[in-house]
């Protein structure tokens, strides 16, 4: 005799505990995880590739900034570096050149000290040698010989003036002192209105040092005797 065996279900052979363990084990796709061909992404693959691009773009923006912070930097090194080439170049031309000048400056500053020197111990000497000029001492004998040699002295000192004159110019501000030659002559001729008693006077002006000279010279030769 067949016994008929009850019908069953399929979902009676399926355990559901057992089937919510697996699906918790395997993990979720990746959304960078290849996905199979022709399967369009799911939403949150979407939004989970949206957000790693946002992260990438953060990235990359602060990158972009480091790098202009370092441009910048460079920049202003670059700047810097020319600032000193061309400063060096312009001051090492500046200097030269003043050195030279003020060499030559010192030099020339130092030749018209050494004459000014110079100069200055010519006309201690001079005005030494001009002071000693004393016409109280001279004889009768001498007399010529002195005179020639005051006269000489005295030229000699003028021409030292006249050359320093010409180097210094603080010589030229100094006013000429005026010399007896300068002075006004006094007309050796009697003027023609003259009357007798002055024409008198005027030749024994005149005569008066002739005959001064002519018993000086007679007594001179008296007292040889």
């Amino acid at each position: 005799m067949l016994m008929l065996m009850p019908a069953h279900d399929a979902s009676d052979f399926i355990d559901s505990d057992f089937e919510s363990a697996h699906q918790a084990a395997v993990p979720a796709p990746s959304p960078d995880a290849p996905r199979p061909a022709n399967r369009p992404p799911t939403g949150e693959e979407i939004e989970a590739m949206v957000s790693q691009k946002h992260i990438k773009l953060a990235e990359l923006k602060r990158a972009q900034e480091e790098l202009e912070r370092e441009r910048a930097s460079l920049e202003e090194l670059r700047r810097r570096q020319m600032e000193f080439q061309t400063g060096r170049a312009e001051m090492l031309q500046h200097l030269t050149r003043g050195i030279g000048l003020l060499e030559e400056a010192e030099l020339t500053a130092r030749r018209e000290t050494d004459q000014m020197a110079r100069t200055l111990g010519e006309f201690r000497q001079a005005v030494s040698k001009v002071q000693s000029l004393n016409e109280q001492i001279w004889t009768q004998d001498n007399f010529s010989v002195e005179l020639t040699r005051a006269l000489t002295t005295l030229e000699n000192a003028r021409m030292e003036w006249n050359a320093a004159r010409l180097k210094f110019a603080i010589l030229s501000d100094v006013p000429p002192v005026q010399s007896d030659a300068a002075a006004p002559k006094t007309s050796l001729f009697p003027p023609a209105d003259a009357g007798l008693g002055q024409l008198c006077k005027i030749g024994f002006a005149v005569t008066l040092p002739l005959v001064l000279v002519g018993l000086a010279i007679l007594v001179v030769l008296l007292l040889r005797k």
